[in-house]
């Protein structure tokens, strides 16, 4: 009885084993097949796809640069031809809304702007021509002191140590006079391209004035109809920054040219005239150029007037800037142009770097308009707007192209 029992259980213990599923073989099991992409983090996933898309614009943006540099002598007489527009359309704009003639508004805001860089040109041109007598008795006064600061200075050299290095200055020069000889006749060139360029300059300001906004339509056109509410809004959006910043320059580079110009004849300094527009000028290069035009002027203060005149030019310029900086810059611009000052300098350096003096003349212009070409577009504001209208179509072209009327002639 008992035995009979043991042998049921046994039996079921067994048919319940059976049933249950036998343990993997760990040794037999073969993965389950996946994807490379599958095993790939979804943080890496992430990163190769932003990485994928930045390299692709830093591409094109490397391809656009080259183009710039290899078209150097029609891009940046266009560039300047913009950056003057932006100055001259609102006094145009400002003339025709005064009953003057659409014509002759563009006709004098572009011979304005002729006459008054020939007045700057013929003053600069008189202060040095008057005064180079004087200039030419001052500079061998301070070449016979520099001389005597040598020999009698602290370095005490001798009068044979200056004659050899003089020598040696004269060996360099006619070792070098091939190179002295292409580099007059790469002068020679770079002076017909400046006269294209001036040429370029002019006609492409005048046909700006004249449809400046008929060519920005053409312009947007040739993009995709859904991305032309925000290439219209943001082209407009940086052209308003870039004549505000435009204007803002202007009044403070000739705010700061009259100042150190001024003190500059006051100290009794030479070519007062000269150092003025070379700070105008300068001031264009925000930071960097009154800094540069400022050093400047404290040196010919320095060579032609001493150490207590360079250190009175070191005050007037240092005051001249502080007032630039801290209130013209604040008062003027204000809100409506904002470039943060490291911005200013990272974009002047790179300019300097890719395109020379242009380049650091467009470099802080042209960021502060990307800047504002870029805040539009992504806040989203051009969405819903209307697609711009097309450019204007003068009448006979218009009637020369006008279809056909499709309705058959009545018989």
């Amino acid at each position: 009885m008992i035995f009979g029992q043991r042998s049921r259980a046994r039996a079921a213990a067994a048919a319940r084993a059976a049933e249950r599923p036998a343990e993997p073989d760990i040794d037999s099991v073969q993965p389950v097949a996946r994807t490379v992409a599958e095993t790939v983090p979804p943080g890496m996933v992430i990163a190769g796809a932003w990485a994928w898309r930045l390299l692709v614009i830093l591409g094109v943006l490397g391809v656009v640069a080259w183009l710039v540099i290899q078209l150097e002598y029609v891009v940046i007489p266009l560039f300047l031809a913009i950056v003057l527009a932006a100055l001259l359309v609102p006094i145009s704009q400002w003339m025709q809304r005064h009953h003057v003639p659409k014509w002759l508004a563009v006709a004098i805001s572009e011979i304005g702007v002729i006459v008054a860089v020939g007045a700057l040109v013929y003053l600069v041109t008189t202060q040095i021509i008057g005064q180079y007598d004087s200039l030419r008795a001052q500079t061998l006064t301070r070449y016979a002191d520099l001389r005597g600061f040598l020999t009698d200075g602290p370095l005490q050299l001798s009068e044979q140590q200056l004659n050899d290095a003089y020598a040696q200055a004269v060996d360099a020069v006619q070792r070098d006079a091939g190179a002295l000889l292409s580099g007059a006749l790469s002068v020679t060139s770079s002076l017909g391209h400046v006269l294209t360029g001036v040429l370029l300059v002019l006609f492409s300001t005048l046909f700006i004035l004249i449809d400046g906004a008929g060519m920005w339509r053409w312009v947007v056109r040739l993009f995709p109809r859904l991305a032309r509410p925000a290439v219209d809004g943001a082209g407009k959006a940086g052209w308003t920054t870039l004549q505000n910043f435009v204007k803002v320059q202007v009044l403070v580079a000739l705010i700061d040219a009259v100042g150190i110009a001024g003190g500059a004849a006051i100290i009794g300094v030479p070519l007062a005239i000269p150092i003025g527009v070379l700070v105008f000028l300068g001031s264009f290069i925000p930071i960097v150029g009154a800094v540069v035009t400022g050093t400047l002027a404290v040196f010919v203060a320095l060579v032609y007037n001493g150490l207590t005149q360079a250190l009175i030019m070191v005050v007037i310029v240092l005051a001249v800037q502080q007032i630039e900086g801290h209130i013209l810059q604040p008062l003027i611009m204000g809100s409506v142009v904002k470039v943060h000052p490291l911005a200013v300098v990272l974009s002047v350096a790179a300019g300097g770097m890719v395109g020379g003096i242009a380049g650091t003349f467009f470099a802080v212009p042209l960021v502060a308009t990307l800047n504002s070409m870029v805040k539009h577009v992504a806040s989203g504001a051009w969405r819903g707007q209307p697609e711009p209208p097309p450019p204007a179509v003068p009448a006979d072209a218009a009637h020369a192209t006008r279809r056909p009327n499709p309705r058959k002639p009545t018989r």
